[in-house]
């Protein structure tokens, strides 16, 4: 194996006709090259996903009332589902709820309503929330703390701002904790600065909110018995589309609505949603080592291809080798090498390159925090994995080739002209 005559010879071999060589090796070069781009490229876009969807609850159901679709107990279709504050116990005794936050709007959904302090002011997202909103999204404090219990028993006049809040409406040598902001006429206190974990139009959202108690938004600006939408999660062993069917079916009977109208509650499933992800790039995954596989295979069958030429060429040489006294697995093991060196240089060299190309789109992509790819990655038991198969592949591309010069008679190799 490691006879330098050897690999002098296989040297040699390659290097007298290196057009050929050079074609060949492309095939082998670009199928791994397209291999460990693909595979990076379903690694980046899974970093981005989760990096959007990072400090997001995984089993997470939000649900909000829509129009009927189905006249039911007498009502017509096109009636306004509106939820109310009884609904929060309703749901809060389902057995699959784990955590219950209802949430309301200031000024209603996507939009913005008017934030001051001392004569700045802002238009941002503000959100009534309970403490256990702290489930569902999960937020890093750079200072104080999130709605508690006795905020929403008292009504007590609080606020949590996004850290875009505390950047433009208060001057950096100010404290924000213990000051007052003004919305709308009423004043609240800053008791807390979040810092989201998400990234994108998510992250962006967080950092523009403002966050109040639930029963604080409702007094102070005489808002109804109402709930805009419900976020929750479900307890381990419920499953999403369980705590989906059960929310579902709760409120459809206190609402009086038809059990089969699904379009009278809009939700949105985040463990359906994350499961569809997962298997997404499992088959990402799959379909990245087939294509990639097949464009190694068709290199490889160039690599097959010109082994036989190569073996064709040197029908007398062998011949006379044979008639030396060479045995047929020499003769096989020459074939053989020459087979899986220039599958492996050309191989190795495309890894070569994928690596660089990564690494060139990770150190790119690490600085940019709102795309929806991540910085991309590629296991080093992944690159084991493909150096191995460029090694069998090049010993597969060597058998006929290697069985053809085997099969060669002395004589017959010697009439050849």
């Amino acid at each position: 194996m490691f006879d330098l005559d050897n690999w002098q010879e296989i040297w040699a071999t390659l290097r007298s006709n290196r057009l050929r060589a050079a074609l060949t090796a492309l095939g082998v070069f670009w199928g791994i090259l397209m291999l460990m781009l693909m595979l990076a490229f379903g690694s980046s876009l899974d970093q981005g996903t989760k990096r959007q969807m990072k400090g997001m609850a995984t089993n997470l159901l939000f649900v909000w009332g829509q129009n009927t679709t189905i006249a039911h107990d007498g009502l017509p279709t096109g009636r306004r589902v509106k939820f109310v504050t009884a609904d929060i116990e309703l749901l809060r005794r389902l057995p699959g709820v784990e955590w219950l936050a209802p949430r309301l709007q200031l000024g209603g959904w996507m939009s913005g309503y008017n934030v001051g302090y001392e004569g700045k002011t802002g238009s941002y997202t503000v959100m009534a929330d309970f403490p256990d909103f702290r489930h569902i999204i999960s937020f890093e404090y750079q200072a104080g703390r999130f709605i508690n219990d006795r905020d929403i028993d008292e009504q007590r006049k609080v606020a949590v701002i996004g850290q875009a809040v505390r950047d433009e409406l208060f001057p950096a040598d100010v404290d924000p904790i213990g000051k007052m902001l003004k919305i709308n006429g009423v004043y609240f206190q800053v008791v807390g600065i979040t810092r989201t974990l998400r990234a994108g139009q998510n992250g962006d959202r967080d950092s523009h909110s403002v966050f109040v108690p639930f029963t604080t938004l409702k007094s102070a600006f005489h808002i109804g018995d109402r709930v805009a939408f419900f976020a929750m999660t479900a307890k381990p062993g419920t499953d999403g589309p369980e705590l989906e069917r059960q929310v579902r079916a709760a409120l459809a009977a206190s609402h009086r609505l038809d059990p089969g109208d699904e379009l009278a509650i809009g939700s949105f499933n985040a463990f359906v949603f994350f499961n569809k992800f997962q298997m997404f790039f499992v088959v990402l995954a799959l379909v990245s080592w087939v294509v990639g596989g097949a464009t190694l295979l068709a290199g490889m069958v160039g690599v097959s291809n010109i082994m036989l030429i190569a073996v064709k060429e040197r029908t007398k040489e062998i011949g006379v080798r044979k008639a030396l006294g060479a045995a047929p697995a020499s003769i096989v093991a020459m074939v053989m090498k020459e087979s899986i060196v220039l599958a492996s240089l050309a191989g190795l060299l495309g890894v070569a390159a994928g690596t660089a190309v990564i690494g060139g789109a990770r150190a790119v992509l690490e600085r940019v925090t709102d795309s929806p790819f991540g910085p991309p990655a590629i296991g080093f038991g992944t690159v084991l994995t493909a150096v191995a198969v460029l090694v069998a592949s090049g010993a597969l591309a060597g058998i006929i080739p290697a069985a053809h010069a085997a099969s060669i008679k002395p004589i017959e190799a010697l009439r050849t002209e």
